[in-house]
């Protein structure tokens, strides 16, 4: 049983034992305040009981027909539960008017009526307390509705012992004005509770959640900015859809990220909360040329490298290399070539020069096995012998491997931290094209090089 079911279930015995206690008190000694006190507390009981029959539907996840949960249950019960107060705060004014026109004898007083309703203060206020608190960590509206009804009791007990006090003092009116009392108590009580219910159906969104929720997503690193943002409780859960400018330099598992980080986010400051996250790709205002190029060519699903850029002054210059499939006719490769440097024009103008180099994409070799070792050993003793005079050495961490296409060869190396990148590719590439010339077999040759310790 979760805490609320067991919250609920405690007030039902409450609700029932004090209902009936006041009910027999106020026939025995003729009390019209004591019987509208405990109809009260009797409706109390029913809405405790729909309350705990409630929680037990609303804490039930989504399924495949309700894809926001059972939530909102608890609202339409609270709907019910309104329409019994003001039916019951209609009688009691209707019954209070026909005594005082009757003239009918006033109740007779004693220790008990005054005992009854000083426990059931008692009671209500304990009551009242624990509901509120576990409405407020559930975020329960029914808990909630639950909560101000025992609230309502303890006003309305106070209600009762006023009349109490004016027919102690002579008025013999006193105990139909505390049936007043508490009809109006009653009335307010629903006004209060019809307003939160009726804005949860309308699904208005919670007070201060918004803003909150914009500013939680505003500090996930990567966010440009929140183009739109809507919330909406069903139940204790915050529904939130929010559409959010990021870079379109991004990759999709960087995006991803950015949603994660900012629904571990939400649920961290609002407890329950459910993320609908769209991204909307736009260009950033220090987007170089090449980011632009390279998203024009990803956008295409064309894989591209080795850019070369030149601004002339009156126009740019944009060189490519551009991989394809190398079973691909020239034909068909001329064809992909042609869009996409008039997607390039379409972004940059007109004017923009454009050159593309296709070169055959690598293909992928399913199967290989390890080399024998004397054939390893061979290899390295060729690297290590061409790197001789070259800055590049300690050769080391060979693998050879045997493909259909040839061998593929991989090794590690090092080099003096201060060399640039480009004078370290240059010379590892060198290294690479004698060993080809060497060993025409080679098919490929991948390096790592690493700075000197």
């Amino acid at each position: 049983m979760s805490s609320k079911q067991s919250v609920a279930a405690i007030s039902v015995v409450a609700s029932a034992s004090m209902a009936a206690m006041k009910f027999i008190v106020g026939i025995s000694i003729g009390s019209l305040a004591m019987i509208s006190e405990a109809l009260h507390s009797s409706v109390d009981l029913i809405a405790t009981l729909i309350t705990w029959a409630v929680v037990r539907v609303s804490d039930r996840p989504a399924d495949a027909e309700h894809h926001y949960g059972h939530g909102k249950i608890e609202s339409l019960s609270a709907l019910g539960v309104i329409a019994m107060l003001y039916v019951l705060a209609g009688g009691i004014v209707v019954e209070a008017v026909s005594r005082l026109r009757e003239a009918a004898p006033p109740p007779e007083l004693s220790i008990i009526p005054f005992a009854v309703l000083l426990l059931d203060i008692g009671i209500n206020f304990w009551r009242a307390a624990a509901l509120h608190k576990a409405a407020k960590e559930t975020h329960s509206q029914a808990l909630a509705a639950d909560a101000l009804h025992f609230a309502s009791d303890v006003m309305g007990s106070f209600a009762v012992l006023g009349g109490y006090g004016l027919l102690a003092l002579g008025y013999s009116w006193g105990d139909t004005a505390g049936a007043i009392a508490v009809a109006v108590l009653i009335s307010i009580l629903g006004i209060r509770l019809g307003k939160s219910t009726i804005e949860t159906l309308l699904d208005r969104a919670p007070e201060g959640i918004p803003e909150k929720a914009e500013a939680i997503i505003r500090s996930i690193p990567g966010i440009i900015n929140v183009e739109r943002l809507r919330v909406r409780m069903v139940g204790p859960t915050h529904f939130i859809d929010a559409a959010v400018l990021v870079p379109r330099t991004y990759p999709i598992d960087r995006i991803e990220e950015i949603k994660s980080r900012a629904a571990q986010a939400l649920n961290l400051a609002l407890n329950d909360a459910d993320l609908t996250f769209t991204a909307i790709p736009v260009a950033r205002d220090n987007e170089s040329v090449r980011d632009r190029v390279m998203v024009i060519a990803r956008n295409r699903g064309l894989a591209i490298h080795h850019i070369t850029i030149h601004n002339l002054g009156d126009r740019l210059t944009v060189s490519i290399d551009l991989e394809l499939d190398g079973q691909m006719s020239l034909r068909e490769a001329h064809d992909v070539t042609m869009q996409l440097e008039q997607a390039i024009r379409d972004d940059f103008g007109a004017d923009v020069e454009v050159d593309t180099h296709i070169e055959p994409l690598e293909p992928e070799l399913p199967f290989g096995t390890d080399a024998a070792p004397e054939r390893i050993t061979k290899i390295r003793d060729e690297l290590s012998r061409i790197a001789a005079n070259s800055p590049i050495h300690d050769i080391h961490d060979v693998r050879v491997r045997d493909t259909e296409d040839g061998e593929v060869v991989n090794f590690h190396c090092h080099a003096a931290p201060d060399m640039t990148v480009v004078e370290v590719h240059d010379r590892v590439d060198e290294i690479e094209r004698m060993l080809r010339t060497t060993h025409p077999s080679v098919k490929r040759v991948v390096s790592h090089a690493e700075p000197d310790r």
